[in-house]
């Protein structure tokens, strides 16, 4: 976006920093730090204003700042009824078009930083009947971010807003748990044969097969609780680098204090500062287990293709619902495209954790310069993971039917049935029974007569496939 207006011939009022003059959009509500940024930034072309959570984030920190500040004496009611009137609006999702710098930036969110305190302080100008730019009555720096800064803004409103995106991915999680449950009931009386290492094994139910993908999503919604309860310890008061220099004695309690009461999110004060503003290990557990989120998903789909290949030359276990043509050139081809496209959301938030994880150990001493990349990368991994699991279950697995009539011919023929002899005949004898019915093709029972293993009356009592699903209850 350029930032030289004048030429354009739209109306433009000066502003000036400690480089020089800057000529800003009458109508923009951000100032020359954001112009600045801009022209210096220009690499993904996404804005901060594609992380709505986050704007709103910065709004709850400064209407927690501003709060503090008006009760220690470090701010005036009236400046401070302004600000938080135009956080009020940022928080009821108005104006986040004016946060036009890029998600990825230099200076540890400085950018980022600094267009919400020019956008809030010429909202808050506005609210007081001034007109944009008049920074000698209220001022980004000395008013909107007064006793903060950027190194413990910027890493509090990632951790805020971090949490709201969780909460929805939680509900998104739990949509699709669920729907792995109704299946499994649906599926519970589906006798199947299971596999290893892509090769038959023993019986199991359709439904076991779905409850387990139930189980895993739900061990992952535990984790990322788990993973949330970290996000909840903030900097906020740290200022530069945690020593709280230029706040007020008592404004980290007090600000950490409205920051809870002013988002509803349950953030606490780290026990140390200096420490809480270098260290990002949060960042690097929760995108840990976003990976595990990411990788078991992956897994799951993985395990749907390959049940639902065929139609005629494939698994066939079960029939996924057609959603679209599968093939430019092949006529009535429908592919599992739904499941590949939680594959592809995988396959970046596993990128995704090797950027955060790079960057969090690439902060030197008293800060860590690159908490906006790490932001963006976990901000990208929580919505595409949401909305992944929210498509899956509503375009897939809640249409998914089971192909009982091959599922049930495959259990009747299989020589995999012979395993349960085992602890009647031992292993080597029901060995012998499976590689016999193997090479000449003749059903388990005729096999074990013909061998005088067994009689066939006696297997047929033995290989009853839905007493073959569950551990060997005693003998009575």
């Amino acid at each position: 976006m350029s930032t030289s207006f004048v030429a354009s011939g739209l109306s433009s009022r000066t502003e000036r920093d400690f480089l020089g003059d800057k000529q800003i959009p009458l109508t923009a509500y951000w100032g020359v730090h954001t112009a600045r940024a801009v022209e210096n930034f220009p690499i993904s072309g996404t804005r901060v204003s594609a992380m709505p959570d986050l704007i709103c984030a910065l709004a709850f920190v400064k209407k927690a700042a501003a709060r503090a500040n008006v009760e220690l004496g470090t701010l005036d009611s009236k400046r401070s009824a302004a600000i938080l009137a135009a956080c009020d609006e940022l928080i009821a999702g108005r104006h986040h078009d004016e946060f036009v710098v890029d998600v990825i930036q230099g200076g540890a969110g400085t950018s980022t930083n600094m267009n919400a305190n020019e956008v809030i302080a010429n909202l808050a100008l506005e609210n007081m009947g001034h007109e944009k730019g008049r920074y000698d009555i209220l001022h980004p720096n000395d008013h909107v971010n007064a006793s903060q800064s950027t190194n413990d803004v910027y890493p509090t409103a990632v951790r805020v807003a971090l949490w709201s995106g969780i909460e929805r991915l939680l509900n998104s999680m739990a949509v699709l748990r669920r729907g792995f449950e109704d299946k499994a009931a649906e599926f519970r009386d589906v006798l199947k044969i299971g596999r290893t290492q892509l090769q038959d094994a023993v019986p199991m139910t359709l439904g076991q097969e779905f409850s387990t993908y139930a189980v895993m999503i739900g061990e992952d919604e535990a984790r990322l609780r788990e993973a949330r309860a970290l996000i909840q310890e903030v900097n906020l008061g740290a200022t530069a680098i945690g020593t709280g220099i230029n706040a007020p004695h008592g404004y980290a309690d007090l600000a950490c204090q409205y920051l809870a009461e002013e988002s509803r999110i349950p953030v606490v004060k780290s026990i140390n500062l200096i420490e809480a503003t270098q260290d990002t290990g949060a960042f690097v557990q929760l995108s840990g287990v976003l990976k595990r989120v990411a990788t078991k998903l992956s897994k799951i789909c993985n395990d749907l293709r390959l049940l639902s290949s065929g139609p005629q030359a494939g698994f066939g276990d079960i029939r996924l619902p057609p959603r679209q043509a599968g093939s430019s050139i092949m006529p009535g081809k429908v592919n599992p495209v739904i499941p590949e496209v939680m594959n592809q959301v995988a396959f970046e938030v596993i990128g995704n954790d090797m950027t955060v994880t790079m960057a969090s150990e690439a902060g030197q001493l008293q800060l860590n310069a690159f908490e906006p990349i790490m932001g963006w990368s976990l901000f990208k991994s929580i919505e595409h993971l949401s909305q992944a699991c929210l498509t899956l279950q509503t375009n897939c697995v809640a249409g998914i039917e089971a192909n009982r009539e091959l599922l049930a011919r495959r259990v009747r023929e299989s020589v995999t049935l012979v395993t349960a002899l085992n602890p009647i005949i031992g292993y080597e004898k029901a060995a012998l029974i499976g590689k016999t019915a193997m090479a000449s093709g003749a059903p388990i029972a005729e096999v074990a007569a013909a061998l005088g293993i067994l009689t066939q009356a006696e297997v047929e009592a033995l290989l009853v496939p839905d007493k073959l699903t569950q551990p060997l209850r005693p003998a009575a």
